[in-house]
């Protein structure tokens, strides 16, 4: 740490660092598995020398893609239309205040601590997320609860303005479908994509969004200071890293954490031991 850097800029690089060893982590993970279906390809496939090469190559190539990766924002009204709907029928009829989602009283919390521009929480929120919310939020099971955490986004500044924004939408009851359109049209790590016009562009896609209302509520100081509590929440758990996912039994206190890109059983098995 330098003599310029504060110890709150020092923690946010810290979790800026363990973040991208994750993300390391995965991607090898991702490699592994390509390698040993090109393994198990050699060893069982009795096919010519021009069939197997084709098809390890079809194998390695999709391996060594993260699923679910976004490609920013839709280019077109149509396939604009078609992701609205998707998010509409996923999380539609569910009960929203700010930026939680599900019955008011759900026996179990789950506190999702997220960045909105971490490539981890994007995968978890494509792949388990909507397992989760199909299975054990709309029967009011379980409520989630969307908290910030800067670990991926290189910028404070950039981090609070993109943060705000889905609390902004949340004023509104449609903090949710905000958050799912950023995860959903997530750009590349490290290249500048969040912009005042990508944030609107978010914005403007969102169903039934008053976008005049939506603007003054950005800068509201309280959704800045909740951004801040929110951090400082994870700080004091020790949370470093994001996605960050903690079961709470609302009537006990009971609670449990797991952190990365999980899949939906070990969700389930982290509400069950605080149930």
């Amino acid at each position: 740490m330098t003599s310029a850097e504060g110890p709150e800029e020092f923690t946010r690089k810290q979790r800026r660092e363990a973040a991208r060893e994750q993300r390391k982590a995965l991607e090898a993970a991702h490699s592994a598995k390509a390698a040993r279906q090109r393994r198990l390809l050699l060893l069982s496939l009795g096919l010519g020398v021009a069939v197997v090469i084709v098809v390890v190559a079809i194998v390695v190539s999709s391996g060594n893609k993260s699923p679910g990766k976004g490609t920013g924002i839709v280019k077109s009204t149509a396939a604009e239309s078609t992701l609205v709907a998707q998010i509409n029928t996923l999380i539609g009829g569910i009960p929203q205040s700010g930026t939680t989602l599900g019955d008011p009283s759900a026996p179990v919390t789950l506190d999702y601590y997220g960045d909105l521009e971490c490539p981890i929480c994007q995968e978890f929120s494509l792949q388990t997320l909507p397992t989760i919310i199909t299975d054990l939020v709309r029967p009011g099971k379980l409520k989630i609860d969307y908290l910030s955490l800067e670990t991926a986004t290189q910028s404070p500044s950039v981090f609070q303005t993109q943060q705000v924004a889905a609390l902004a939408a949340g004023q509104q009851g449609k903090g949710w479908e905000y958050i799912e359109l950023f995860y959903h049209e997530q750009g590349q790590e490290d290249s500048g994509y969040v912009t005042e016009a990508y944030l609107d562009k978010l914005a403007a896609q969102v169903p039934g969004l008053n976008l005049t209302n939506w603007e003054a509520a950005r800068n509201d100081a309280s959704l800045a200071n909740q951004v801040k509590s929110s951090e400082q929440a994870a700080a004091a758990l020790s949370f470093n890293s994001t996605p960050t996912l903690e079961a709470v039994n609302t009537a006990t206190g009971k609670r449990a954490a797991v952190a990365g890109f999980v899949p939906y059983s070990n969700i389930q098995s982290l509400v069950q031991s605080v149930s």
